[in-house]
């Protein structure tokens, strides 16, 4: 009997997100998945589940390796207000410099897989934690003076999630540069 192949569970998880957010779920077939990997089906599926299993992992590694640039960007100043100003800012530019058209990976998930009750949570756990990050650089605005006493930081947030989660959609078709930049700017007028 032949010895396992060994391999690091870690990048093949990365290799995975990549070619889901590539591809798409649906458009991911086991054996795209086998070749891509380079892993035998018996490995996949012993190490991940199965392709569900695999995606939903790989949604929650982009989420978590989203949250520490998120937090970087949002607290990378003194003003938090101009942090969540730069921050909308970077995600419409981020958008256009998506050359593959990708586009958010929670929010490809979240068109994709509405009625998925478990990919559902993971792309609820995405946005709310987003939601919570902005809240509180909004919060932090309000208690400096730069946000006017009477304006709702979590009300903000929430509008800034889908802002933001529109900006991924729009991001990927070819009305993105005509779209985004008034958008954007448009936003962040409810924060003045």
């Amino acid at each position: 009997m032949g010895r396992a192949k060994e391999f690091d569970p870690d990048v093949v998880l990365r290799a995975a997100m990549e070619l889901f957010w590539r591809k798409g779920y649906e458009a991911t077939s086991v054996q795209d998945l086998v070749e891509h990997l380079g892993l035998g089906k018996g490995s996949l599926y012993g190490a991940f589940g199965g392709k569900r299993e695999l995606y939903l992992k790989a949604v929650e590694r982009y989420a978590e390796d989203a949250r520490q640039g998120m937090l970087d960007r949002l607290s990378g100043t003194d003003s938090p207000l101009e942090g969540v100003r730069d921050f909308v800012r970077w995600y419409a530019r981020d958008s256009l410099a998506d050359s593959d058209h990708k586009g958010c990976l929670l929010t490809n998930t979240a068109v994709e897989l509405p009625g998925d009750d478990a990919a559902v949570r993971v792309v609820a756990g995405g946005l709310d934690l987003l939601e919570t990050m902005l809240t509180s650089a909004l919060l932090r605005a309000r208690a400096q003076g730069e946000l006017s006493a009477d304006r709702d930081p979590a009300a903000l947030a929430r509008y800034l999630v889908t802002v933001l989660q529109g900006i991924r959609v729009v991001g990927k078709t070819s009305l993105r540069e005509r779209l985004l930049q008034d958008a954007v700017e448009q936003a962040l007028t409810t924060l003045a």
